[in-house]
């Protein structure tokens, strides 16, 4: 073993040669002369020299006033990057929280990395602020390089989350070259300072072999890792009747001071798999401190162990894996980890790497909603945790990967949805629907269990409450999806209570209840064991410091042949508390309510009559959907694309959706979000691309003043309502001033050069068209949205009787049409392509952009026939060639 050790120890000389570490001042901060304030519209921000932590320091004052944005403080400062190192200063602050970025861009600032702290709490103290290099990561920018290697600027930002105002304070920005890390880490030496010893068994990569520890001594098992490691946690494979309760990890730099890194209670054995996110060590050390009790014995998902084992009088521990920092870099990583090692279907299919869908569940008007997932998962409200539904079949655990799934629609069109579990012998249908209004809602889960068989069938029903969003962990923006923490879980007899905020109240009585935390096996395969259940009578509470906190009401079913049993819960998602529902009457209860909001439904959904053929009715109910979806997504007035991800008001989607509102009988809705929307428009009159909690969106994208206008002329051809139309009149006249002064600023003599011309006239360049993200673009889809914003500023002002400002606009709006015309036909010359190109610098195909030319503006007669026509005829080609290639693969 000594010399094994000794061989190591040259071996990781030799790989990781000593190193001086040192650091390297790139700014001390002393002239805040060399710093510029900037800001996005109607926020204010200012540069000033102030006492530092040595010295003077740069202090950013910024005010929203009452919008969202940022302010930043910016400097020129190019410095090279070596292949690992930190960055780090001294900072403190003031002021709400917010997001804090820290940016570094080339000379150009096209290519930008960053490193972004959401809701940054500034100390008002000064505190280290460190940036290592892995959380460095490209933002933005058309360039290849995805690793920075050269900076040539440097930007602090603070981005509006709470807004407000306040100050942050920079000292002594420095970098530090550090080593880099092995490709391949060195596998750790392993120790417990016995006599033989069989420490090194549990890092050999063999689960055959094993550590083991009589329990009750007092030995340690000690990992030396080879270098100052970093790791994001920590995998430990017990072996059967040998496995640790209660265990502590504890961490050191230099082998002498320790720091609790881990602590384990009440494990269940199998495998533990433990999150350390940003942890860093030479030296780990395990000390088991009780092993899992007889009583407590049971077998998992590959987590736990048999059932009535003797007590254990051994510790066995097969191996212990220490993961990479990717592995704890948040829940729903860590979660998503856990997922691939277990069965598939004990965890939502979004955790194990497989796309999934969802489908809204919500009321009229928006407010908290829930979602219900294709396998049958009901999330709570939003970015909450769900119900999940199993059934234990013959002692099979059964999950939505043992059975054919299949979804729909009540009646093909309500947003009653429910996705039915089909095997050889049952069927367990499952359905979700929300009542009341937005400010009082209810939501609610039924589930029908069906014996389809010949025979009685004896299942069991298990609705597990768990600490993960039906919204999928890919999806990341406004509300990311993923793991929902749950750290207390509560049985009172009558209700489950998660985190004390959601309650889930059953309308039967369960036969058990079961709560567990992540380390006493909180997957369901564990918590539908006989040994973790106790009767519903009995209240119970448990806490879990990892947040991951489970739990599991069962039912006990005996069914004849063709009989059903319905049990139900119901969860508030608004208001306040109602009076509970009657216990025992679960068919009944969800019957009435289901039967009412169907009505109420219908009512909405049919006010505009359809006459299609039978075999079109799928267009029918595929609209009438859509427009629940619409009325479901909306918050009050405000209109907008969704309520996870997207829950935000563009007014993109918005002068869209209201469109079809106005067209489907719900013009009123329109109107609510033009009075609401138009105040946000900017002073200066720009458009805000979106509004959200935090206010108006600076980000130019200037497609949005085009459809601003158009919203406001489109509510008035279905309302009629001249008073509003007034009252918005002054944005409306701004937004085009200000389309005025941006197509100014390419109708100058530096676009009549040969290379610029095809640009001539265009609205400058923003990235409102997705596509468009590494590099704002000359697209066509914001000039024609522009354009039909001047077409309606011209029917504004000739109904409003303002016939000045019509002839205006009619000028602006031909010679903005000529210019366009001219740029197409030009920048297809330019580039050398036969079809409307979606953006006129990149000469690029996008089909769908051109579509906005046609409808809502009206186009068509004033593109290039043949260039318009080989789009289209392209796009069809694309589209048959994609439908082949699928077709191929099948066959």
């Amino acid at each position: 073993m000594r010399l094994a050790a000794s061989l190591f120890a040259i071996a990781v000389a030799i790989s990781t040669p000593a190193f001086a570490q040192q650091t390297r001042v790139l700014d001390p901060m002393e002239d805040a002369a060399a710093w510029k304030a900037d800001a996005s519209t109607d926020v204010s921000s200012a540069v000033s020299s102030v006492v530092g932590h040595d010295g003077r320091a740069v202090r950013l004052s910024y005010d929203f006033n009452g919008k969202a944005g940022y302010a930043f403080a910016a400097r020129d400062l190019p410095f090279d990057l070596p292949d690992n190192y930190e960055i780090s200063f001294w900072v403190r602050g003031e002021g709400p929280a917010n997001t804090f970025e820290v940016k570094f861009t080339d000379a150009a600032a096209e290519n930008v990395w960053w490193k972004q702290t959401a809701r940054h709490d500034f100390p008002d103290g000064w505190s280290r602020f460190v940036i290592k290099r892995r959380q460095v990561s490209k933002a933005w920018g058309p360039g290849p390089e995805t690793e920075l290697r050269r900076a040539e600027r440097v930007e602090f930002v603070v981005v509006a989350a709470d807004g407000g105002r306040g100050f942050i304070d920079i000292d002594e920005l420095s970098i530090r070259e550090l080593p880099v890390d092995p490709v391949v880490p060195p596998q750790p030496i392993a120790s417990d300072g016995r006599s033989p010893s069989t420490a090194s068994r549990a890092v050999d990569n063999d689960i055959r072999t094993a550590w083991t520890l009589p329990v009750g001594e007092a030995s340690v098992l000690t990992l030396d890792l080879g270098y100052e490691r970093e790791f994001g946690g920590l995998t430990l494979r017990w072996g059967e009747r040998g496995a640790a309760a209660d265990y502590r990890i504890s961490a050191s730099l230099d082998g002498r001071d320790w720091r609790e890194l881990a602590t384990v209670a009440g494990g269940d054995g199998g495998v533990d798999w433990l999150r350390t996110p940003e942890a860093t060590a030479r030296w780990l050390r395990l000390k088991p401190l009780r092993p899992v009790p007889a009583s407590d014995v049971v077998g998992s998902s590959g987590a736990g162990q048999r059932l009535g084992a003797a007590p254990a009088t051994i510790y066995v521990l097969n191996e212990i894996e220490v993961e990479p920092l990717a592995f704890g870099a948040d829940p729903t990583v860590f979660v998503e980890a856990v997922a691939k090692q277990n069965r598939r279907g004990l965890y939502p299919r979004g955790f194990s790497g497989e796309q999934s869908y969802w489908t809204l569940v919500g009321v009229d008007g928006g407010g908290e909603s829930g979602l219900i997932g294709e396998d049958g998962a009901i999330e709570l409200r939003r970015a909450g945790p769900s119900i999940e539904p199993f059934v234990v079949d013959n002692g099979r655990l059964i999950t939505w990967a043992d059975v054919n799934v299949e979804q729909g629609l009540k009646d093909g069109d309500l947003p009653i949805p429910s996705v039915t579990w089909t095997t050889d012998d049952w069927t367990l249908k499952i359905t979700s629907f929300a009542d009341g209004s937005a400010d009082q809602a209810q939501l609610w889960g039924r589930y029908d269990l069906t014996n389809t068989s010949s025979r009685p069938r004896t299942l069991t029903l298990a609705l597990t409450a768990r600490p993960m969003q039906v919204n999928a962990p890919r999806q990341f923006l406004a509300i990311p999806g993923g793991v929902s923490p749950v750290e207390k879980i509560a049985w009172d007899g009558a209700q489950l209570s998660l985190n004390d905020t959601v309650r889930v109240q059953p309308l039967a009585t369960p036969d058990h209840v079961a709560l567990a935390t992540f380390d006493a096996g909180s997957d369901p395969q564990s918590l539908v064991l006989p040994s973790v259940q106790r009767p519903a009578g009995d209240p119970a509470t448990t806490t879990d410091a990892v947040g991951l906190a489970a739990g599991a009401l069962t039912y006990e079913v005996t069914l004849q042949p063709g009989e059903r049993r319905t049990v139900g819960w119901v969860s508030q998602l608004s208001g306040e508390t109602l009076a509970p529902e009657p216990m025992g009457q679960a068919s009944a209860v969800l019957d009435t309510v289901e039967a009412r909001l169907a009505a109420e439904w219908r009512e909405k959904l049919d006010r505009v009559e359809l006459t299609l053929p039978p075999a079109a009715q799928r267009i029918e109910d595929a609209l009438k959907s859509s427009l629940a979806h619409m009325l479901m997504s909306r918050q009050g007035p405000i209109l907008q694309p969704g309520t996870r991800s997207y829950n935000r008001s563009w007014i993109r989607d918005g002068a869209m959706m209201a469109e079809g509102l106005n067209r489907l009988g719900m013009a009123e809705h329109s109107a609510d979000y033009l009075r609401w929307y138009a105040p946000y428009v900017f002073e200066n009159g720009k458009v805000p691309c979106c509004v959200d909690a935090r206010g108006a969106d600076p980000v130019p994208e200037n497609d949005s003043h085009g459809e601003f206008v158009f919203l406001a002329a489109e509510t008035y051809r279905y309302t009629k309502d001249e008073a509003l139309l007034r009252q918005v009149w002054p944005q409306v006249q701004k937004a085009i001033a200000y389309m005025d002064d941006l197509r100014a600023s390419t109708r100058t003599a530096a676009f009549q050069a040969p290379d610029q011309r095809h640009l001539y006239g265009l609205l400058p360049p923003t990235i409102s068209h997705e596509g468009y993200s590494d590099k704002a673009a000359y697209s066509y889809w914001d000039d024609f949205w522009g354009l039909l914003g001047y077409k309606d500023a011209v029917f504004i002002a000739e109904t409003l009787g303002d016939a000045a400002a019509a002839v205006r606009y009619a000028a602006a709006r031909d010679e903005f049409a000529a210019d366009i015309r001219a740029s197409i036909t030009a920048t297809a010359a330019h580039h050398g392509i036969d079809w409307i190109a979606g953006a006129a610098d990149r000469g690029d195909f996008d089909a769908t952009s051109t579509t906005i030319a046609l409808s809502p503006a009206g186009e068509q007669d004033n593109l290039p026939p043949e260039l318009m026509a080989r789009t289209f005829d392209r796009y069809w080609e694309n589209f048959q060639n994609r439908r082949s290639n699928r077709t191929d693969r099948k066959s």
